[in-house]
């Protein structure tokens, strides 16, 4: 994952609906209707921010007969959860060579 593909996706889970909506979908798979009925979002409002999802590979949607219905992409958001894991250990080693060069002096 570059930081190419984790912009959009930070850009996704930085706007407190689209997160609730996230939350939500990991209950299970949901239409933007239902959704809108158990959050304070217009259904309207709910399918713009599922089609930012969608487009930052975070929930892809499924069609179940007349209704399409989204669900969340735990790939994505694993490989997301790795890559912050990996920026984390870099910093980690490069604070740990300054604290050593600093002890050295």
């Amino acid at each position: 994952m570059t930081s190419t593909t984790l912009v959009p996706v930070f850009a996704a889970l930085g706007d407190e609906t689209r997160w609730s909506i996230l939350v939500a979908l990991g209950e299970g798979d949901a239409s933007a209707s239902a959704l809108a009925g158990r959050l304070p979002v217009t259904r309207q409002a709910i399918a713009k921010h599922l089609a930012v999802l969608e487009a930052a590979g975070l929930v892809e949607s499924v069609r179940v007969g007349r209704e399409l219905r989204y669900r969340v992409l735990g790939a994505q958001l694993a490989e997301t959860a790795r890559r912050l894991d990996e920026i984390g250990a870099e910093w980690d080693r490069r604070l740990a060579a300054i604290k050593r060069i600093a002890e050295g002096l």
